[in-house]
């Protein structure tokens, strides 16, 4: 009896493992990663539609942003970077609302932030969700390539003038860090 309540016991909870990573977790598939990050085109904060193709002969630095994160103030690095290096570097910031809700704002809200804070001038996208089962296509690709996915706000892909993602930088890593710099400028 007691052999029988412990191996229910076991069923229950990888039954719950198994149905909780379903249900938050997503799998990356080949077809993930096909095509080129040349091929998405994607919702501005202000609903036009651009196409990152435009971005070929530039490194992108891809962020997912959150307005009311402890990493929030990295607004202020991405904007250097975009001003420093604009021929070169493209900072394109994708709001998503996936980690404990601290990006609550409608798109035109977080446009009014980004700019009334942090005179933000680079890309921002219209929001998205960067993980779990409606992962944006964009961010599926990313982690298909790089086999990494945000485990919080401000994580950052580096993306080659080729279109190959050179990195993936945790949220700690600050956008004008020497790792991320290195790559940029030689």
């Amino acid at each position: 009896m007691k052999r029988a309540l412990i191996l229910g016991g076991i069923f229950v909870i990888l039954t719950t493992i198994l149905m909780l990573s379903e249900m938050f977790g997503t799998k990356v598939s080949a077809q993930d990663a096909s095509g080129s990050i040349y091929d998405f085109k994607l919702k501005s904060l202000e609903g036009k539609e651009i196409d990152l193709a435009q971005y070929k002969g530039k490194y992108m630095l891809i962020v997912n942003t959150a307005s009311k994160c402890g990493y929030t103030p990295q607004y202020a690095d991405l904007e250097t970077l975009h001003e420093k290096f604009n021929g070169k570097v493209a900072v394109l910031g994708f709001p998503a609302n996936n980690f404990l809700w601290q990006e609550p704002g409608s798109n035109d809200e977080i446009a009014a932030f980004c700019e009334r804070n942090y005179g933000v001038k680079f890309q921002m996208f219209e929001k998205i969700s960067v993980k779990g089962k409606d992962k944006a296509p964009l961010y599926k690709w990313l982690e298909a390539k790089s086999g990494e996915t945000p485990s919080w706000n401000f994580c950052k892909y580096l993306v080659s003038p080729e279109g190959q993602v050179l990195g993936f930088y945790p949220a700690k890593v600050n956008p004008m860090d020497k790792q991320i710099m290195d790559k940029i400028v030689p």
